[in-house]
């Protein structure tokens, strides 16, 4: 298939320069990190798809200095706001502050008035601060004493959390998990990944790290680029592939909850992402099976009978993948 449309579709849309900025931007992180491809891959469709990540994996597997690099590689503003037990949700996302010379209030932004914003360890703060960054997420504005602000683009979160410790944590509501385009599971490093990470850290010798890692991209490129994926091609038939998969999570007797429309409309924008990062402008069926674990696995409850069975939600989804037929 890619023989036959390729060159239909070179003509459609360049995606030349969108590709060597993804390349500059994988060199860049590479010079830090090892490893950790699908990760990275996934925080980079989820830059040009203007959706936000969740990253879950247990401490010291790069969650937190990878999303750093790469709002470095970007040449935005960054902030890094640590959820702990008593964070309110004006110290996110701003206050009403009395200005003496002016003898009246002003608005205060918080941290959340910025492009990257990682949000460390999401799952420690209460629902109210939850709520509050939840909903900035999803309209990317607020409203202040009558005043909406609007987040300035590119406006991305990144948060992470620990699966594993669950003291002084609070769950995410599904309801709010919807509103990640993605969740990533990062998983430890393989035996020949672990040694390379610490021959890299022996000869890098260097105090800062991130340092060194240089911006290879502008805020307005990075909009070009968001505007451009959303031209990449996507034929009938696949969106019909894609309907399938999620409708086949409503209906399937393993899960108490299926995907929303809202899964649907993710794989497609993900997807493209995908083909675009690998310099195609067209879309494959290897492109959505790509997408779906990490648009799925945080929109789907398993039954509890099946739970209790020790089947999880990703091994569904490799089921329901493996059961639609995939177009040709």
């Amino acid at each position: 298939m890619d023989n036959q449309y390729q060159p239909e579709f070179e003509s459609r849309l360049d995606l030349s320069q969108l590709h060597e900025s993804i390349a500059k931007v994988k060199q860049e992180i590479s010079k830090v990190i090892v490893g950790q491809e699908s990760m990275i891959e996934h925080l980079l469709v989820a830059l040009l798809s203007n959706g936000h990540v969740l990253i879950e994996g247990v401490p010291g597997v790069a969650k937190t200095i990878t999303a750093k690099i790469l709002a470095r590689t970007v040449d935005v503003d960054f902030s890094r706001i640590q959820f702990t037990p008593d964070l309110m949700p004006s110290d996110i996302l701003g206050s009403a502050v009395f200005n003496v010379k002016e003898s009246e209030f002003e608005f205060k932004k918080g941290p959340i008035f910025s492009n990257f914003i990682l949000i460390d360890e999401i799952n420690r703060s209460p629902a109210k601060t939850q709520a509050a960054l939840f909903e900035v997420m999803e309209e990317r504005q607020i409203s202040m004493d009558g005043v909406v602000y609007t987040m300035e683009e590119p406006f991305l979160v990144i948060a992470t959390q620990n699966p594993i410790e669950q003291e002084g944590t609070y769950r995410l509501p599904e309801a709010q998990l919807d509103r990640f385009l993605f969740k990533v599971h990062v998983d430890y490093p393989t035996l020949d990944q672990e040694i390379q990470i610490i021959q890299h850290q022996h000869t890098l010798r260097v105090e800062n790290k991130i340092a060194q890692v240089n911006a290879v991209m502008t805020a307005e490129e990075l909009k070009t680029y968001q505007n451009l994926i959303k031209d990449v091609v996507v034929e009938d038939h696949l969106i019909q592939y894609i309907a399938n998969i999620v409708v086949n999570t409503r209906e399937n007797q393993f899960l108490y909850l299926g995907a929303s429309p809202r899964a649907s409309l993710a794989l497609l924008t993900a997807s493209k992402g995908f083909a675009a990062i690998q310099g195609r402008d067209f879309v494959t069926p290897e492109d959505i099976k790509k997408s779906a674990l990490a648009i799925l696995r945080h929109r789907i409850i398993v039954s509890p009978e099946r739970e209790m069975e020790g089947m999880g939600a990703e091994e569904i989804i490799h089921q329901i993948l493996e059961t639609i037929e995939i177009p040709r």
